[in-house]
């Protein structure tokens, strides 16, 4: 069973190939996206072993999707084909600069329909870590409760939940985000949000603040992601704090595409909580890839392997 386990939608992603208004575009590129699965793509390409729950229509799109992260060595025997669903997909512009705007197709998608009875509780028998995310609970009421299902039983079996809120407006309203969200941090052992969403969360982005928070509500490990400056972090277990502070960001010689930045980010998290690192290596780490993700295009196509990360904070 795998040590790491993710949950969430993936969905086919055409990228415009002109950098134009979508309406004058006449020819995309085919990739994957998913917060949850650009997660384990990254943990994967460092050699850790993470599965992905998920499910997928019975179409052309869902097998290039399972086929591909499966190929990049994730474990997809969790993925469930829905006949009667079809995959969701998303388009996105090409910007030279600044984010791209992006169109979601994913309403009655197949991975929206999972339910909780479709979890495996066996599948979770050994897991380090659950990574979870704000996106797959906007998704339908019954993807909420899988999610919180999926935490009941990782909790049960020693697992650590780590958080990331990755707020979606276009899923929801802010006061549905907010209470299902902070419940959910309520559950997590460590959340890592980004400072516009720790404000819409608790009403500011105050670090001092954010941090006292979050640690009354029972989080150890906290994450404050401070765009492309660097982040905070603290580490708490009871009443004392084994470490706090700031790890600033890598220098990027040009930014081509953000999406997907957050996730690296996540997966340097991760990755260094499983080599029992500290948090502010967890955060240097998660920094540095983070940036490797900005100056590609595309979601994964920045996360580097375990030699190329080593040499590039050799270099940097």
């Amino acid at each position: 069973m795998p040590q790491i386990i993710t949950l969430g939608e993936s969905m086919v992603m055409m990228v415009a190939d002109q950098s134009d208004s979508l309406q004058f575009v006449t020819s995309y590129t085919r990739k994957i996206a998913g917060a949850e699965s650009n997660v384990a793509i990254g943990l994967a390409r460092l050699g850790h072993d993470v599965g992905w729950i998920s499910a997928i229509g019975d179409d052309p799109f869902g097998t290039y999707i399972r086929n591909t992260i499966r190929g990049e060595g994730v474990d997809t025997s969790q993925v469930q084909i829905l006949a009667e669903y079809p995959t969701g997909m998303l388009v996105k512009e090409r910007n030279e600069i600044g984010d791209p705007k992006v169109f979601y197709y994913r309403r009655g998608s197949a991975a929206s329909r999972i339910t909780p009875d479709m979890l495996d509780e066996n599948y979770f028998t050994g897991t380090k870590i659950l990574h979870i995310t704000g996106i797959f609970p906007a998704l339908s009421e019954n993807c909420r409760e899988t999610l919180l299902r999926a935490v009941e039983i990782a909790k049960a079996k020693g697992a650590l939940i780590t958080f990331d809120p990755n707020i979606r407006l276009k899923l929801w309203t802010k006061e549905q985000a907010r209470e299902t969200l902070l419940k959910l941090a309520s559950l997590s052992d460590l959340i890592m949000p980004g400072k516009k969403e720790a404000e819409l969360l608790i009403g500011t982005g105050d670090w001092d603040k954010v941090k006292a928070y979050f640690h009354n509500l029972g989080n150890r490990y906290i994450v404050m992601k401070d765009g492309p400056e660097g982040a905070f972090y603290s580490h708490q277990e009871g009443s004392e704090v084994v470490e706090a502070g700031y790890a600033k960001g890598f220098p990027v010689r040009r930014v081509v595409d953000t999406v997907g930045a957050g996730d690296g980010f996540a997966v340097g998290i991760l990755s260094a909580l499983m080599e029992e690192l500290s948090l502010k290596q967890a955060v240097t780490r998660g920094n540095a890839i983070g940036s490797l993700a900005v100056m590609v295009q595309g979601d994964v196509e920045g996360y580097p392997t375990r030699r190329q990360l080593e040499e590039y904070l050799e270099e940097a």
